[in-house]
């Protein structure tokens, strides 16, 4: 049975189990990380020289990373209705992902630390502050994208894009701040309620 190692409420954790609920994957998972077994110990160092989570295993492979991760799984276990077989197809997804791993999170990752983590390293109210309209500055772009489709984040159907872009939302909206509304944004959001794996790994409370 796929392993996966990693504490429920990282937000990189909870990708790989939206996508395995997505794909009815069987999984079991282990704590690992803050609060649980350390990642910095040698054993968790040889599956991942990186010390992060999360980390599978499936059988005898192993694989880090979140966003790669979730690609394996869908190449892996019949999800080209998730991650399209077609190159034009799979790069819109594809774009998305890395946008969101590069660009998005980039721009948020200080005024999250410091406004929900309280992490002392990230109090300068300056750096706060350009962090919070970085972050708004790339929420506008995905309300545009959303105004387009009029449905999911690379079209008119739910896709593996769709995970880490949600999950992303839903921590812009834990994160207390003055929010600017982005209608398409609430939509989406509102759309992706329909989803019983969106209750269980996104809307859940976590940040």
């Amino acid at each position: 049975m796929l392993k996966v190692l990693g504490k429920a409420s990282s937000i990189n954790v909870r990708k790989v189990l939206w996508a395995c609920a997505e794909l009815q994957i069987p999984f079991e998972r282990e704590d690992w990380g803050d609060g649980f077994r350390s990642t910095q110990t040698p054993e968790f160092l040889a599956l991942n020289p990186n010390g992060l989570v999360p980390v599978i295993r499936d059988g005898d492979f192993v694989l880090w990373e979140s966003n790669t991760i979730i690609r394996y799984l869908a190449m892996r276990y019949n999800g080209a209705w998730l991650y399209p077989a077609d190159p034009l197809a799979r790069v819109r997804v594809d774009q998305w992902m890395d946008w969101q791993a590069t660009d998005l999170n980039r721009s948020w990752s200080y005024a999250f630390l410091g406004l929900v983590r309280e992490s002392p390293a990230h109090q300068n109210a300056e750096e706060i502050d350009a962090s919070l309209k970085s972050w708004t500055k790339h929420m506008r772009i995905l309300n545009g994208q959303l105004e387009a489709t009029r449905a999911f984040i690379a079209g008119s159907q739910f896709s593996l894009a769709d995970v880490p872009i949600a999950l992303s939302i839903n921590r812009w909206l834990c994160t207390p701040f003055e929010h600017p509304h982005f209608p398409a944004v609430a939509e989406y959001f509102e759309r992706l309620a329909a989803r019983p794996a969106f209750a269980l790994y996104c809307n859940n409370g976590q940040s």
